[in-house]
């Protein structure tokens, strides 16, 4: 099958933008409302630019599934890592009890950690470095948390693969 020209190739910069801000706020809304349904948090900050790469740059190969999928579950093993490596477990998070030495160390450590894992792996997927500072700053942390990150990271990346493929005939 032949791609068809992804919305930043097309000349009307309209009907472009209208592609990506349409697509995100299905994408999103979609998630959202599996979130309330399940009274989990299946909405958060990684997911906003995961999709602003899949509708606004589908030709990118940050915007591929494969790259989504396995950055943001790098991203989750690697803040889940640090954060309880470095015993923070019943802390509050840094946005609610303040910076500290260990979340700076959790922080910085985990980015490190899924940047070298996706570099190695030829994955790149930068949202995923939100995801992992979400998941090490003590943000989501409980494992109903975590289970619902990455069940909304499926979600975001089946859908918006499934919209990229049936509208512009493309499959990564």
């Amino acid at each position: 099958m032949t791609a068809r020209p992804g919305p930043r190739m097309r000349a009307n910069r309209a009907g472009a933008s209208g592609y990506a801000a349409g697509l995100s706020l299905v994408v999103l809304a979609l998630t959202g409302a599996v979130g309330l349904a399940l009274k989990q948090p299946w909405l958060f900050p990684s997911l906003g630019p995961t999709v602003m790469l899949f509708f606004e740059s589908p030709e990118n190969e940050a915007s591929r599934p494969k790259n989504a999928l396995v950055g943001h579950a790098v991203g989750l093993v690697a803040g889940a890592a640090c954060f309880y490596a470095l015993g923070l477990s019943g802390q509050p998070s840094a946005p609610d009890g303040g910076l500290t030495v260990s979340y700076v160390v959790a922080g910085t450590l985990s980015v490190a950690i899924t940047t070298l894992v996706l570099t190695l792996l030829k994955t790149p997927h930068p949202p995923a470095g939100a995801t992992t500072l979400i998941v090490s700053l003590g943000i989501l942390t409980q494992p109903p948390q975590l289970l619902a990150m990455a069940g909304a990271i499926v979600l975001v990346t089946l859908a918006g693969w499934a919209l990229n493929t049936l509208l512009l005939g493309r499959e990564r």
